[in-house]
């Protein structure tokens, strides 16, 4: 099933972005699967390149508030990585444009996680990980008018609120959650650094080669600033990561030792995924009765009753 975010698209559609961005015609095109807001094409041009063309939602596409910009969010992220943390393989990107919203990058190697495990990857990821961590924004969360602070407890707190208001208007159930950001603001105010986070580590924006190397993250449009802890939440999607000895991804970012304060902010990290992905459900033409809404709310409710 298609995403109500995601252009319907065909080859004649990504030909004319190409020829005007880049000024090549196209020999062939192929869209590409995996992610449910924008539509992802791999465009082969008649000069024997292979680029990525990602196109986001029309104008009249209804998305959750963090979710406008988001194209020209991922121009952003890639750029600074390739500027501050050159090791780590992001596509490059070769034309972006905010309206319409699409983006053209390289074609990286490899196939996602999703679709192949390798261990190799993982620890390699953490690694690469812990780099752009070192990279420091101007405040904390997102950039632009979304939800964002001068400390991290106003940030997440705004990120939260943000995202119930999403549920509201979409008429999504979720269990309640007054005071519970507030009840830790403590706990979150220990971070003082707004570190560059992806958020979107899981399986299918992490790509692999034949021998199990990392060869790339993709993807980046999801940044903000804040707590590296966030970043550990999605590379093991569902489960927690503290509770996973001998994790590769943890092991290649070395953290210092999950102390309660780092379990406590993992727990609201977790909400928020959860909380995030129950909001977006009707944006992505998920009906509430599939059993995914009632899954995510139990281990919501989980996360919720161990942080009391």
């Amino acid at each position: 099933m298609r995403s109500p975010t995601q252009p319907d698209l065909s080859a004649e559609d990504i030909a004319p972005i190409v020829e005007s961005a880049l000024g090549v015609g196209l020999s062939g095109a192929e869209e590409l699967s995996g992610g449910t807001f924008a539509a992802v094409w791999r465009a082969d041009l008649a000069d024997g390149r292979q680029v990525v063309v990602k196109a986001g939602p029309a104008p009249s596409a209804r998305m959750l508030r963090y979710e406008q910009g988001l194209i020209p969010a991922e121009a952003e992220y890639f750029e600074m990585i390739a500027a501050q943390a050159p090791g780590v393989p992001v596509p490059t990107v070769l034309a972006v444009s905010a309206d319409p919203a699409w983006i053209i990058t390289t074609l990286l190697p490899g196939i996602p996680l999703a679709s192949q495990d390798s261990p190799k990857a993982r620890e390699q990821l953490g690694a690469c990980i812990a780099q752009v961590h070192q990279i420091t924004g101007p405040r904390f969360g997102y950039t632009g008018d979304r939800p964002s602070g001068d400390d991290w407890p106003t940030a997440f707190e705004a990120i939260i609120e943000a995202l119930r208001a999403d549920a509201a208007d979409w008429n999504v159930p979720l269990p309640p959650l007054d005071g519970v950001v507030a009840r830790h603001r403590d706990v979150l105010a220990t971070v003082t650094r707004p570190a560059l986070l992806h958020f979107d580590l899981w399986d299918g924006n992490v790509l692999a080669g034949p021998d199990g190397a990392l060869t790339g993250l993709v993807d980046g449009e999801r940044y903000l600033y804040g707590d590296p802890l966030l970043d550990f939440v999605s590379p093991a999607l569902m489960r927690r990561i503290e509770d996973i000895p001998g994790h590769p991804f943890v092991a290649g970012y070395r953290p210092a030792p999950f102390d309660e304060s780092a379990r406590i902010r993992l727990a609201l990290y977790r909400v928020h995924l959860y909380v995030l992905m129950i909001a977006e459900g009707p944006s992505r033409g998920i009906p509430i009765a599939d059993g995914r809404h009632d899954h995510l709310t139990g281990l919501l409710d989980r996360e919720l009753a161990d942080l009391i």
